[in-house]
């Protein structure tokens, strides 16, 4: 075990990853499982004119939501953008690219980018002018699919509840979301972990990320968002 590489990090170390103008994937729904301490780190950082690829661009004051509320961002690649406001009005305004993809198929094109596919076919699309437009559509054996890219990223941001130092990963409930296709799909994975262990302190069963997708490991200062269950 002391032959394995140990990837815990620091915020510092990490600052070099992120630059202005790159394409940053990330974990998380509706803020729920992001990682916010890397979040609040690219704002302080002033990290610009970035594209994002997730789920969505949550809430203006959570996670990656406050990149878009503070204009960092210049384009999206999401299933939703609902839930910030200033998402919707910068795209109104056009100061906000945005490319929405169904959230399955959103999925399986990180997914897809994760295991080395260019790209899949669906049916789902093919007629909505919305999301078959500029797209490639096929016809295989007499009927039409939508031909939807891979999607990678020059980085992916993973939350964890716990992780090993080699980068084996365990998640939080339906915080897990996203998170191990982001592991997957980014040249450089940078995991924000609410606890580090090392190791051989992970019950193997629990694992769902293998550390072999994971390049470094920060310790996470404490989450911005909410369970929905909470109230307060």
């Amino acid at each position: 075990m002391s032959r394995l590489h140990i990837k815990r990090s620091s915020y510092e170390n990490i600052k070099h990853f992120f630059n202005d103008g790159m394409t940053l994937m990330f974990g998380g729904f509706g803020g729920v499982g992001s990682p916010p301490t890397i979040c609040k780190h690219l704002l302080d950082w002033g990290t610009k004119d970035i594209t994002i690829i997730g789920n969505d661009t949550g809430f203006p004051h959570i996670g990656i939501g406050q990149l878009v509320a503070q204009y960092r961002v210049k384009k999206v690649i999401a299933s939703h953008i609902g839930s910030n406001p200033v998402a919707g009005r910068l795209m109104s305004e056009g100061k906000l690219e945005v490319e929405f993809s169904p959230q399955g198929i959103l999925a399986e094109r990180i997914r897809a980018g994760g295991v080395g596919l260019k790209g899949i076919v669906t049916e789902i699309g093919v007629d909505d002018p919305y999301l078959n437009k500029g797209k490639e559509i096929l016809e295989i054996a007499g009927d039409r699919y939508l031909y939807e890219t891979a999607l990678v990223a020059e980085v992916g941001i993973v939350y964890a509840k716990k992780a090993d130092t080699y980068g084996n990963l365990i998640y939080d409930k339906s915080a897990r979301n996203t998170n191990p296709l982001v592991a997957m799909a980014a040249d450089i994975t940078i995991v924000e972990a609410e606890e580090i262990v090392d190791v051989g302190e992970l019950d193997p069963e629990e694992i769902v990320t293998s550390g072999v997708f994971v390049d470094h490991i920060v310790l996470s200062k404490g989450v911005d968002w909410k369970w929905a269950w909470e109230t307060n």
